[in-house]
Parts: structure tokens; sequence; C-alpha cells
């Protein structure tokens, strides 16, 4: 793979992931919540989801969500009641953010695992990303060579650069909310809330592409 195609896989998927959606705003909200060190597990969990997601694509999982109404709707329908549920649950928050920086330690008795398993199953259970990859990583492939190779360097390439937008969106929350009074911290966890169950919303909405 020349340098000019690694490049160009770079800009556009830098883009693709700082543009908000359902695990940098999990990044955002760990940060908040948790501080970001225990943040980190989150975005463990979001990474080694986008390797199960590129590995999927390399092996044609995205092409069968793209031609089966059946297991496109399953696991549209797993995602969105999942993401909805995160939401609710900040919804409903009773200003945890508060309450952990009276206290100067984190929100809740969440263990790394728990905060890694939410990332990890928020992008796992996400059709759109396996149709995205599907249509998106083809164009960087040159089909003359061993292709498994180039998609474990994209895998590589995408998963660190997540990592890194995703740290800096859990820093931002770590920070922000240092400066927030009682009801700003708690309207940040709702506001957070209803983003995640506005994304909901659009992945229960979502149908792919038929020709």
């Amino acid at each position: 793979m020349d340098i000019v195609t690694l490049v160009a896989f770079e800009a556009v998927s830098f883009v693709g992931i700082a543009t908000p959606g359902p695990t940098v705003l999990l990044a955002l909200t760990n940060g908040s919540r948790h501080g970001l060190r225990r943040a980190i597990a989150g975005m463990i969990g979001a990474v080694l989801s986008d390797f199960v997601l590129i590995g999927a694509v390399a092996i044609g999982l995205g092409a069968l969500l793209a031609a089966s109404e059946f297991w496109f709707s399953m696991l549209k329908w797993a995602g969105a009641a999942y993401l909805a549920f995160l939401g609710i649950m900040l919804l409903r928050s009773k200003g945890t953010i508060d309450a952990a920086l009276k206290s100067g330690t984190p929100a809740g008795a969440t263990s790394p695992f728990s905060i890694g398993l939410k990332s990890f199953m928020v992008a796992a259970t996400n059709p759109k990303g396996y149709l995205f990859f599907s249509a998106f990583l083809p164009q960087f492939i040159d089909p003359t060579l061993p292709q498994a190779t180039q998609y474990a360097l994209l895998a590589l390439v995408f998963a660190v650069l997540d990592f890194l937008i995703m740290f800096g969106y859990a820093f931002f929350g770590s920070q922000a909310v240092r400066f927030l009074k009682t009801s700003g911290a708690l309207w940040l966890e709702r506001a957070c809330g209803g983003a995640l169950l506005a994304l909901a919303g659009s992945l229960a909405f979502y149908r792919r592409a038929t020709v």
C-alpha cells in the first residue's frame, strides 16, 4: 500500500471519527463521569470493536448485512435498543458527576470492564458501521496485493486514530466538568443521554440501501 493511499485513508477516517457519534459521545461521558484514566477502558473497548468490524467486513459480513434484510434488522434493533438504554440511564441521572466532584472520586462504582464493554457493544451492534466499512475500505484496497495484510494495516491505522480522538473527547469531558456548577454537571449528563437517544432513534429508522 503506497503512502498516498494511506494518507488519504487517514484524512477521511479522521473526519469520520471526529464527527460526533455514539462512541465519541461515550468517551466524552466517561471522561466527565469517571475521569480520564477510567475512560481509557471505554476507548479500548471501542478500539477492539474497530478490529471486529473491519475483520467482519474482510470476511464478508458487511456484504451479508447489505443483502439480508433479516440480519440487518436484527442487528439494527439490538443496537438501537442498547443506545436507548444507555441514553435513558443518563437522562435519569441524579447528578453523579457533581457527587464525584465533591467527593474527589469517580462517579459510581462502575468497573473498567463494564465501561469497556459498553463502548464495545455500542459499536459492535451498529449495522451502519459494517455497511460503512464495506463501502469505504475497498476503495483503499489494491486487489493485486494480499488483501489480509492491507485490511490489517487499515484496521491498525483506524484504531490508532479512533483512540487518539476519543482520548481528546474524554480529556475535554474530564476538564470541562470541573468548571460546571451543580446544575451544569447534571445537564451535561442529560444532554449526552438525549444525544444517545437521538442516535438510537436515527438508527431505528435507518434503512439499508437497496438496488
